[in-house]
């Protein structure tokens, strides 16, 4: 309740807010807008009579309470009936990808996952109009120099007749169309797959997926090379190779790391990384450049391995055979308290902010080393629980390097109730 009340009284004052500046804000941007270049024919259809949106403000602000693991997270979007509707479309429309998998060297699946992880294969588009969306959060002020930028390229995008104002419609945070394209995304690599003179990646499919492909081309993809494999790992593996070290395949298969099937690994120009998405008890994936260009596309390592394997599934190809790894995933306040504590023993992780990134698992694989644990960096269940023994520990002896925050005594190993 607490949580609710706090972001009521957000809103409400966002909403006074709103209402005293966001006009002025608007009047300022648009004379900016028509300097340079834009029509005052688009700039009346697309932002006369807008208001902030305050869906927006909540959803902009919001943060997730919980990590998720890698296995909810392929749980939840590659389904039996998210494989079976990727097979049927890509037999419906085996004409149209063909064609884009010839011209840009994409494979088909791959296209076909990047849809149905996007929109559902174009079942959920987003209802939200865009320049109103781009309009609030730009004069809302977090990131408000990306989205001002962005909401002129849609405002260009109009102007050049591609969509109506009216149409322009995605999601809050102005991704649009089939495969959910930001504006700037839109002006760079958008192309007209129809021929009609306009691109349309909300009513065609072939601007849609000839958008997406030659986004893929040009953002480096290697024709004829996977995304990412599940492999096994030798008995006695360094975890500390975990999605840090890349080597040459010949030199990961003299390590010992073999495919699950036992099949021979492909045979790639560039180098080749191990993710544990999971940690060292879930499954495990030797990752290629492709990987990384899906990474271009989603800064998310899960997102992209569930573009490998729904691709892998929709080819005909088979599921994961490793076990999912530790149940159960921090919450962000659990993580904020893991973070404290490592810092407070002198593995510097930075800023204690619920977020996991790089620094942070650096810091985790110094302390699992120190304490000869499987040093894969992750932040399961279990490494809280250790971290939070060995920290009180470390203050009743006096050991910590910094002192303590006042309330990383009151935390506990369980999930944040929200309350």
């Amino acid at each position: 309740m607490r949580k609710l009340f706090l972001l009521l009284a957000v809103l409400a004052a966002f909403s006074a807010h709103a209402q005293t500046g966001f006009d002025s804000w608007l009047a300022a941007f648009r004379q900016d807008a028509e300097a340079q270049g834009i029509s005052a024919a688009t700039l009346d259809a697309a932002l006369t009579g807008i208001t902030p949106v305050e869906r927006v403000v909540e959803l902009d602000g919001r943060q997730p309470e919980f990590l998720q693991t890698f296995a909810d997270y392929l749980g939840r979007r590659v389904t039996a009936d998210q494989v079976a509707r990727g097979q049927a479309l890509m037999t419906e429309h085996a004409t149209l990808l063909d064609a884009a998998e010839q011209q840009y060297g994409i494979p088909k699946a791959v296209l076909v996952a990047f849809w149905g992880l996007e929109t559902h294969y174009g079942t959920v588009l987003g209802s939200l109009n865009i320049p109103a969306s781009l309009a609030t959060l730009a004069f809302e002020g977090r990131r408000s120099d990306f989205f001002r930028s962005q909401l002129l390229d849609a405002l260009r995008i109009i102007d050049a007749g591609h969509v109506d104002a009216v149409d322009m419609n995605g999601s809050w945070a102005g991704a649009m169309g089939h495969m959910q394209f930001m504006p700037s995304t839109f002006r760079a690599y958008a192309v007209d797959g129809d021929g009609d003179a306009r691109i349309d990646l909300w009513q065609s499919l072939p601007d849609a997926m000839h958008s997406a492909a030659n986004y893929l081309k040009r953002a480096g993809w290697r024709a004829g090379e996977p995304v990412a494999i599940e492999v096994r790992l030798p008995e006695g593996f360094d975890w500390q190779r975990g999605g840090v070290h890349r080597l040459p395949v010949a030199e990961w298969m003299a390590l010992g790391v073999q495919t699950v099937d036992a099949t021979t690994l492909p045979a790639v120009t560039g180098c080749a990384a191990i993710v544990l998405p999971q940690g060292w008890q879930g499954p495990a994936f030797m990752v290629f450049d492709n990987f990384d260009v899906v990474m271009r596309w989603n800064r998310s390592v899960n997102y992209a391995l569930a573009v490998a394997q729904l691709a892998q599934l929709v080819a005909g190809g088979g599921a994961l055979v490793a076990p999912a790894g530790e149940v159960g995933a921090l919450g962000t306040a659990q993580l904020k308290t893991l973070q404290q504590a490592l810092n407070e023993m002198g593995f510097d992780v930075g800023t204690a902010d619920g977020l996991l990134g790089p620094r942070t698992q650096t810091a985790i694989r110094r302390y699992q080393v120190v304490h000869d644990l499987p040093a894969d960096g992750y932040p399961a269940p279990s490494v809280l629980a250790h971290v939070e023994q060995t920290h009180a520990a470390a203050a009743v002896a006096g050991k910590l390097i910094l002192a303590p925050a006042p309330t990383f005594a009151e935390s506990t190993s369980q999930p944040d109730s929200g309350e």
